[in-house]
């Protein structure tokens, strides 16, 4: 009997994968951390198998911010160059007129911009400040644009109110996890910024909620971040993930940036975890430059602020973001928005 070739044994390789929620819906910081921490490679080939899963246009929505109402705001959050205690060169003006806004909005939508936020540095509006947005409101949802509003806490019947002038998008975002909070403000808990949210779902308005990056967390803090805001129930339909601009004159001015591969991480573990929204890229995008913004919309980013200023820091400008998506071969997102007239409209 001729002696048989033995092939030399081969290494056994064990994939662990990472631990799914113990519940449908319901993810520990653990498991996310698990996500942070896989090998980059990996992590964006998982990401982008499940944007495409639940993305497969794989178009990008253009949303422009405008500021309503700038500055004065009593609340001392660290990142906020509007907080009235700190000096940042940000003077306290009014509530824009009607007029301005919807010119603004024109603007928006003729560069391209589907959803149209609105920001105002309130704690919390009085009644007669909800009536005076609801008019805006009503006005920019007559362009066909989408709505949104960012307005600070808010009540249940004031909710009820701006879902009744025709609001689609709500943004309160939860900063940062619940265990760093008051390492960032301390004139409002967290469970209030959890409040307006479930009020503003109580009033049948969308949700965006996110949080900010870069503000001397540690990485615990940020898979806690992302663990609350994918464990609410539904998650937000926008997830806007901000790296800190540090603005001068505001308490986290000097903190370390967050490196760049980690941004991307976090824009990755926010999809996998909320597959069906969208994922913005917004505050401190003009710091990435383009390739670090090609690797967040492989990782699954499909929203962009779109415009020169984001409330009153700076963002790329529109030809620079027009040229970017091109060299990606990425689509602006087209809508179709019911505004009330009744009317349906292209966006």
């Amino acid at each position: 009997m001729a002696n048989a070739t033995l092939s030399a044994p081969q290494p056994i390789q064990i994939h662990r994968p990472v631990p799914a929620p113990a519940v449908q819906g319901e993810w520990s910081v653990e498991a996310i951390q698990s996500l942070l921490d896989k090998p980059l490679m990996d992590l964006l080939f998982e990401a982008q198998t499940v944007h495409r899963q639940h993305w497969p246009a794989g178009d990008i929505e253009l949303a422009t911010l405008l500021s309503v109402k700038t500055g004065g705001c009593p609340e001392n959050c660290g990142y906020c160059p509007q907080a009235a205690e700190f000096d940042t060169g940000v003077k306290a003006e009014k509530l824009m007129e009607v007029e301005e806004v919807v010119r603004a909005a024109q603007a928006a939508k003729d560069a391209g911009a589907t959803r149209f936020c609105m920001g105002a540095a309130w704690r919390a509006p009085k009644d007669r400040d909800i009536e005076k947005v609801s008019a805006l409101i009503g006005a920019v949802k007559g362009l066909g644009l989408q709505t949104c509003a960012t307005l600070g806490m808010l009540e249940s019947h004031q909710a009820q109110a701006l879902k009744d002038a025709g609001l689609d998008y709500y943004n309160h975002n939860l900063d940062t996890a619940p265990e760093y909070y008051t390492d960032v403000v301390s004139t409002r808990a967290y469970q209030d910024r959890l409040d307006t949210l479930q009020n503003v779902r109580n009033a049948g308005i969308s949700v965006c909620c996110g949080g900010i990056v870069g503000m001397g967390e540690a990485p615990v803090h940020r898979a806690g971040l992302i663990a609350q805001l994918a464990n609410l129930q539904p998650y937000p339909e926008s997830v806007p993930i901000n790296s800190l601009v540090r603005v001068p004159g505001t308490p986290l001015a000097d903190s370390e940036p967050i490196g760049p591969f980690d941004f991307v991480r976090v824009i990755a573990v926010a999809r996998i975890t909320m597959p069906k929204a969208r994922v913005r890229l917004s505050a401190g995008r003009q710091q990435l430059g383009d390739a670090v913004q090609a690797l967040c919309f492989m990782a699954g980013a499909n929203s962009i602020f779109y415009g020169d200023k984001l409330l009153v820091t700076g963002n790329p400008d529109v030809d620079a973001d027009v040229q970017l998506l091109a060299k990606l071969g990425l689509n602006g997102h087209r809508t179709t928005t019911t505004t009330l007239d009744g009317h349906s409209h292209s966006a």
